[in-house]
């Protein structure tokens, strides 16, 4: 039985490897697997059975660093199913297609330590940048960690990217392209309130994702400006999908009722809200107000057309890529600036979109 070589990084064959191998130099190698030099056949043969032997595959994405192969840009997205981040990954992918540049999606799975195991496979196969997109989990750990990975990255000639999440804290090489989330829930919790509300449902979204920590904030603020108590009894977290829209509601029907107006983290956590009122044989906007927040196609598709508050999310890929490709090129990104350690802060704005479905309370 044949005995095989612990090689390379983590056990990875390197062309250093098949040279030693086939007992001939590293630029011969080179030569048989470009296909662009002459070689004997006798050579071409026994290079490419120790290829075989040692399961060796050409690194591409090791070239593009050096300048001389495809970039490749890896996006990585909690769920590749959710409306609002699938346009941030459609951003990033068609500016990148427009450059002539690779783009990869994997999936999270809305699990931290997948996210950092990812972030670290990337780091290896030496993509040009490792894009995330989201909220990011507000313990020390998860950010020492991703704080090691970006500075990695950046030792190795790439870099990290965090779309629609706030920036690594200290001197870390990462770029940040964030949008402004909590002035987004304060102008949206302002417009219910100015038309009279006081009893708002909340359904910010996950209590440890720094964007729900965001969007719950600018909602206190505008309690607090209007003179309005605020009642943590009417916030109920959880996850961003219908299903957390529709059981918030119902439960809350049952446990607080009189709340005139429903705001939603998301459109979608929005649509099983109105399933919900519509399943207790309430109206929108006649009986409660409902709000979202994303401007996803889906909220100009329900009925009532939903209010909420639009997020430039396929901008933000777009900005998100030309940051990397500036970097690459030695020219400085564009755009509102914050202050970031040692990486660029560009942030950009939201608004409320009013449609059908808020009205002054009547409950």
């Amino acid at each position: 039985m044949s005995q095989r070589k612990v090689i390379g990084d983590a056990g990875r064959a390197t062309i250093r490897d098949v040279a030693e191998r086939a007992g001939v130099s590293v630029a011969s190698v080179s030569r048989v697997l470009s296909g662009n030099y002459p070689v004997s056949e006798e050579l071409r043969r026994r290079v490419m059975k120790v290829v075989h032997d040692l399961d060796y595959v050409t690194n591409a994405h090791a070239r593009s660093l050096a300048g001389g192969g495809t970039p490749t840009v890896a996006i990585l997205i909690n769920n590749i199913t959710g409306a609002a981040f699938a346009h941030v990954a459609k951003g990033v992918e068609g500016a990148a297609t427009l450059r002539g540049w690779l783009s990869l999606v994997g999936t999270t799975g809305d699990d931290p330590e997948r996210e950092l195991a990812l972030v670290n496979l990337m780091r290896q196969q030496g993509v040009a940048a490792v894009v995330l997109l989201g909220g990011a989990y507000d313990f020390e750990e998860y950010q020492l960690r991703m704080a090691r990975f970006a500075r990695s990255l950046d030792a190795a000639g790439s870099q990290l990217v965090l779309v629609g999440r706030p920036p690594l804290e200290g001197d870390v090489p990462a770029t940040t392209v964030d949008y402004d989330n909590e002035s987004g829930a304060y102008a949206m919790a302002s417009h219910l309130l100015s038309a009279g509300h006081r009893r708002v449902l909340i359904l910010p979204g996950p209590a440890g994702l720094t964007t729900a920590q965001g969007r719950l904030h600018g909602v206190r603020r505008a309690f607090e400006a209007y003179g309005v108590p605020f009642d943590r009894g009417l916030v109920r977290h959880g996850p961003y999908d219908d299903e957390h829209g529709y059981a918030a509601v119902e439960a809350a029907l049952h446990d607080t009722p009189d709340f005139t107006a429903v705001l939603a983290g998301t459109d979608v956590v929005a649509a099983g809200s109105l399933r919900a009122l519509r399943a207790a044989g309430l109206r929108v906007p006649d009986d409660v107000s409902l709000v979202g927040y994303d401007d996803i196609p889906l909220a100009s598709q329900l009925t009532p057309q939903l209010t909420t508050v639009h997020v430039p999310y396929e901008e933000m890929g777009r900005v998100a890529l030309r940051a990397v490709a500036d970097r690459r090129e030695g020219t400085g990104p564009g755009g509102r600036r914050k202050g970031g350690g040692d990486g660029e802060h560009l942030v950009l704005g939201t608004h409320v979109v009013v449609r059908d479905s808020v009205r002054p309370p009547r409950r």
